[in-house]
Order: structure tokens, then C-alpha cells, then sequence
């Protein structure tokens, strides 16, 4: 058998014929070009399609009972999903001057376009007198001397914002702007978010007070802008690497290029692809940059070293290429498809999100695939345009040339594992098999973890501004109690206002659940004032601000809703909380067969649903191995190989 020929006549590849596709460039060259330069132009138009999925509630969707009725809370009740909590903080806060910036402030931020409605310490108002309604807390000109001490002790007890808008120590308040939700569609969040952030700080200036921006919106900002930056970093870096090492291994410009420009091509028409199929790009999907950068550079260093030891060896260029492919390749395609198995173990996931990232990684690999073995030959007859004096040169450094120094390195190293593995195979083998079982028994004793706060990017502002209200005012993360009561029933029946009253005891019961409001914080106010009838709670209700009762019912869905906050501690320990505040809820349940009481929130679905989807992740993880050790054992048509794998 010749050199140049990768195989004798009996054998069968490994790859079952798949690593031809590289050959392709051999035959039609310039066609192949044509083909790549389309594709990748549309490619780019492809990427164009992409948009940002920044959803702190995707990686929880599923199709069962806990996340349908989270859905239908968020329909019914949206204002928590589009709340910019502005957390204002300092000693001076309660100060005269520190007080007439701060309603300055939140005046201004009424001009907002995007703001659809806005409470803070200044929506309070006086207790009822006489049947009329009641004048602001705080008056339009604030009084100095010792009648502005007896408004502040006002402020300081008064129940609506105690505990809920102002800390017990007077030196923290928190501002909620609920925005609209058609505006800040698209590009009108960071419009929205960087306005509010803007007037906040302007105004606020001087003070010595801070101003931090959390909630959902400004969750979704910094994971968005998380993602175009990563994005960008990653593949930057990634190329850099790549060829730098290819620079250092190959010492020439065109090996270099042959070795780091497919697997860039790659990650153009790979989310090119996903801009066509409608995928959104996340905290998951970002990672697939990266990774087709990994894979198919490893593919590419492995051909284009295989083209240059062929050339080293006298080969044609052609001849070289070809071999590479033929030998070489069939790894490239094994690694591919057990790369492209392991995503597809993803599909038994009940998260979409996560369903969809498995259906993307096993696109990307096999895009990947497609670009290095068609690209690395392509480029090799485009760029090696002297392939007698690369040979000549590659035979210099291979005789001991110091410029062929990490190669050498390399070969060395290689050479070394390979003669120890060889000598003691009893051994190496025990020894895998120890670490598979130890390691193996380790991740089993793994316990689940999840914070909603993993999700967001923790060097910016919204986790910190987190954290103070965590400490402050029990927490920024709401959990929410839906009401339904039954047709023939209004909002100001004594029985519906009984079992919301019931259901707000209940909620504000919880240890670690604080800042809890609802109808029954408002009777309750009016029950200080003297009169908590229901027709003074309608009337009541009646002149509220839209934006303000649509947090707490919705008459058309005959439906209210009791929230608290709470800290963002882990699921683990939010979930003990959860079902304490189940079986509390049970014998109001029982005894009001008619009414519907859920417990739901996006705190209330991750606790629940973030052990589960880990667990299907280790699942898929063990499906994975089995999965991919029977296809590598198909590959070579042999079990044991198959089983070696596992080691």
C-alpha cells in the first residue's frame, strides 16, 4: 500500500463515508468558494434576524400547572413584570432639603414617556375625616422646625409605607414605576430605563444620597447588554487564541488562517441559522460561540497538522489534502456526533428554553462540521501557494531547527503519555475507572442550587440594589397569592373581602415574606381612619389611579391578588417557605370550595421548577454517556471500545 493512501481495501470508515464532503474542494475549488462566499452573505443577513431574549422567566417554561398559572397572573396583574423599583438611600434621606430633591425627583419622573404609573412615599395620604378624601401626607410646602419633626414621626408610623416604601431606620425608600407595556417594546426599555436612571441621579445630586435601579425591566437591560457583550468578547477572544496558538505551532501566516478562519466562519453560519429558525439569543445560546470556536478549531489544528506532515513526508499538495481528510476526518465527525448526541439528551427536558439550546448546540456542531471540512481544504489550495518550499521548510524544523520549538515540545510530550499508557495499561485503566466511580459518586451527591439573581449579570447595579432591599424591606422578588371568586360574587362581599383578608394574614405570617399588599392593606387603613365598610372601600377604590388597583384586582377576571416580597435566597430554602405557606392556605380553601387560591410568582415557579429541571439535566447528563459509548462503539463496530469510552 502507498504512503499517500489512507486505507486498504477492506476497511470501512469509521465516519460511514460523512468526512468525503471534504474532498469536495478538490474536485470543484472555485465553486466551493462561490458557495461559501453565498452562504455566508446570507448568513449575515440571518444574524440580522437575531434579537436578544432577555426573559427571567424563559428558562422556567414548561407546559404544566405552575407556569400556566403564572402566565395568567402575569395577564391579569402585570405590573410587577415592567416595575423599576429606584432604591434611594443615605443617613440624610429624612432630611427637609434630602425630602423636597427626592419629590422633585418623582415628579420629574412623571414626565417619563414610558411610565405608566408610579408609587412611592409621597402616594401616601392622611387618614379619612369626615367622609371627604383625604389630603397627601406630605403637603405641598413642607414645614420646618418642630412641625416638620411631628410630619417625619407621621411618616415613620404611618402603615401603608412603613416596612413597605421606607426602612424602619428612615434610611432607605423605595420608588416603583410601573411602565407601559407597549413601550418599551424593542429598543424602548433601554430608552426607558436609562431616562428614569438619568432624571434620578440629576436630581439627586448633592444630596449625598445613592440611587440604585432594580426589578424586572432593569434585569432584562443588564442580561441584554450581557449578551451582545459577551458575544462580542468571546468570539474576539477566542479568535485571538486560536490564532495565536496556530502561530505558534505552524509558524506560517497561511497555515495560521487555514487553522483559525473556519471555525469564525462557523460561528457566522451557525447563528445566521438560528436568526432564520427564530431562535433568541440568551445567557445559553452565548455560550455556543464559544464552543463551535473550541470544536472547530480543534478539528482545524488536527487536519491542517495532518496537511502539513503529509507535504513534510513528499506528498502533493492535493495528495495531502486528501489524505488528511480521508484519515482525519472521520475523528472530526465522531466528535461532532457525539458533540450533536449530547445536545439531543437535552430534548427530554420539560424547559423550552433549555430544549431549544439542546436543538441549537446540535445544529451549531453539525454547521461547524460542514465549515471545517470543506474550509480547511479550500483555503489550503488557495493559500499554499508554495507547497515545495513549506515542505523544505517543515523538514528544516522537523531536523532540530529552534524555530519548530513547540512542536517539538509537543511531539515530546504526546510521546511520553503515549509510551507510560502503553507500558502500564492495567494500570491507567484501574485507575480511570476509580476516578469515573469517585468522581461519578460525587456528582450524585450534589444538591440542586438556584438564585433568580444567577441569572443576571452580578457586576451591575440591579443586584446590588437587590441586595439593599433584601436587607431593608425584606426583599425585591415577589410572591403573589391569586384569588378567583365565583360569578355571582363582587369584590365587595364581605365573604370575598373575608377570605382576601385571610389570605393576607396568611401571606404576611411567613417568616422571610414581608412588604405584603393588597385590598385588604387598604381596608385596613380605612378601618384606622374609622370607617372599613365595604361601600367606603369601594368609594375609595374608585378614585384611585388605574395603574394602582390594577396591582391588586381585576373585576374583569373577578380576580385579586395578595404580594409579598422576599429575599433572593436560595430555591432550596424558598421552597420549605412555598409549601408552609400551601398548607396554611389549605383550610381557607376548604372552607371556600368555590373560591380559586394559587400560589404562583416567578419566585414561586423557579423554587419549584429549578430542582426539577437540574435533576433532568443530570438525566440527560447519564443518557448522554450511555448514548454516546454505544455510538462510539457502532463507529469502530466494537462493544469493548464502546465501553472503554466511558473512561
Amino acid at each position: 500500500m502507498k504512503d499517500n493512501e489512507p486505507s486498504g481495501p477492506g476497511q470501512k470508515s469509521l465516519s460511514f463515508g460523512l468526512e468525503r464532503l471534504g474532498l469536495v474542494p478538490l474536485r470543484w475549488t472555485w465553486l466551493t468558494g462561490v458557495v461559501v462566499i453565498l452562504l455566508t452573505v446570507a448568513a449575515y443577513f440571518g444574524m440580522g434576524r437575531l434579537s436578544v431574549d432577555d426573559s427571567l422567566s424563559e428558562l422556567f417554561r414548561t407546559d404544566t400547572p405552575d407556569f400556566h398559572n403564572y402566565e395568567e397572573m402575569s395577564r391579569r396583574f402585570p405590573s410587577s413584570e415592567y416595575d423599576v423599583l429606584i432604591v434611594v438611600e443615605g443617613k440624610t434621606l429624612l432630611e427637609r432639603e434630602s425630602l423636597e430633591k427626592l419629590r422633585d425627583m418623582v415628579i420629574e419622573l412623571q414626565f417619563v414617556p414610558a411610565m405608566r404609573g408610579l408609587v412611592s412615599i409621597f402616594s401616601a395620604r392622611r387618614q379619612l375625616s369626615g367622609g371627604e378624601i383625604p389630603p397627601p401626607l406630605f403637603p405641598a410646602e413642607l414645614p420646618t422646625g418642630e412641625a416638620y419633626e411631628k410630619l417625619i414621626k407621621e411618616v415613620r408610623e404611618n402603615e401603608i409605607i412603613r416596612g413597605k416604601l421606607l426602612s424602619d431606620d428612615g434610611q432607605l425608600t423605595l420608588i416603583v414605576v410601573a411602565l407601559d407595556r407597549e413601550k418599551v417594546q424593542g429598543d424602548g426599555l433601554r430608552v426607558a430605563v436609562r431616562e428614569i436612571e438619568r432624571i434620578a441621579k440629576t436630581t439627586l445630586e448633592g444630596t449625598g444620597l445613592t440611587v440604585q435601579l432594580s426589578g424586572a425591566p432593569v434585569m432584562q437591560l443588564e442580561i441584554r447588554n450581557a449578551v451582545a457583550s459577551d458575544q462580542f468578547t468571546y468570539n474576539a477572544i477566542g479568535f485571538l487564541l486560536g490564532a495565536g496558538i496556530a502561530i505558534a505551532f505552524f509558524r506560517r501566516l497561511s497555515l495560521m488562517i487555514i487553522a483559525a478562519l473556519p471555525p469564525i466562519i462557523g460561528i457566522i453560519w451557525s447563528l445566521g441559522l438560528f436568526g432564520y429558525l427564530g431562535f433568541k439569543l440568551n445567557l445559553f445560546l452565548n455560550v455556543m460561540s464559544p464552543l463551535i470556536m473550541v470544536m472547530g478549531f480543534s478539528d482545524t489544528m488536527q487536519i491542517t497538522y495532518a496537511i502539513r506532515d503529509r507535504l513534510i513526508r513528499g506528498d502533493t499538495l492535493r495528495q495531502a489534502i486528501r489524505w488528511s481528510i480521508l484519515v482525519v476526518a472521520p475523528a472530526c465527525v465522531l466528535t461532532v456526533a457525539t458533540a450533536a448526541a449530547s445536545f439531543i439528551t437535552l430534548f427530554l427536558s420539560e424547559s423550552a428554553l433549555i430544549r431549544t439550546f439542546g436543538a441549537a448546540g446540535a445544529l451549531s456542531t453539525l454547521v461547524a462540521y460542514v465549515a471545517v471540512v470543506t474550509l480547511v481544504p479550500f483555503l489550503a489550495l488557495i493559500l499554499v501557494r508554495n507547497a515545495d518550499g513549506l515542505a523544505a521548510h517543515g523538514r528544516r524544523q522537523a531536523a532540530g531547527s529552534n524555530s519548530d520549538r513547540a512542536m517539538n515540545m509537543l511531539k515530546d510530550f504526546c510521546g511520553w503519555i503515549s509510551e507510560r499508557v502503553a507500558a502500564r495499561p492495567v494500570l491507567f485503566a484501574t485507575g480511570g475507572l476509580i476516578a469515573v466511580v469517585t468522581l461519578g459518586t460525587i456528582h450524585l451527591s450534589l444538591q440542586p442550587r438556584y438564585r433568580l439573581a444567577d441569572q443576571v449579570p452580578d457586576k451591575e447595579q440591579a443586584l446590588a440594589a437587590s441586595e439593599r432591599l433584601d436587607a431593608k424591606l425584606t426583599g425585591a422578588n415577589p410572591i403573589h397569592v391569586m384569588i378567583d371568586w365565583p360569578k355571582d360574587a363582587s369584590l365587595y362581599d364581605e365573604r370575598v373581602l373575608k377570605v382576601i383578608g385571610a389570605v393576607h394574614e396568611i401571606v404576611e405570617s411567613q417568616s422571610g415574606v414581608g412588604n405584603v399588599w393588597s385590598v385588604e392593606t387598604l381596608r385596613r387603613w380605612l378601618r384606622e381612619s374609622g370607617d372599613g365598610s365595604p361601600q367606603t372601600l369601594k368609594k375609595y377604590v374608585e378614585i384611585l389611579p388605574e395603574h394602582l388597583t390594577q396591582r391588586f384586582v381585576n373585576f374583569k377576571e373577578r380576580s385579586a391578588v395578595v404580594t409579598g416580597r422576599i429575599p433572593d435566597v436560595d430555591a432550596s430554602q424558598l421552597r420549605p417557605v412555598i409549601e408552609r405557606l400551601e398548607a396554611l392556605l389549605q383550610p381557607v380553601r376548604a372552607q371556600n370550595p368555590d373560591f380559586r387560591i394559587v400560589v404562583t410568582g416567578l419566585t414561586v415557579v423557579a423554587a419549584r421548577n429549578s430542582g426539577s429541571m437540574i435533576g433532568q439535566l443530570n438525566n440527560g447528563l447519564s443518557s448522554e454517556m450511555i448514548f454516546v459509548s454505544a455510538l462510539v462503539g457502532v463507529a469502530f463496530r466494537s462493544l469493548l471500545i464502546g465501553l472503554v469510552t466511558v473512561l
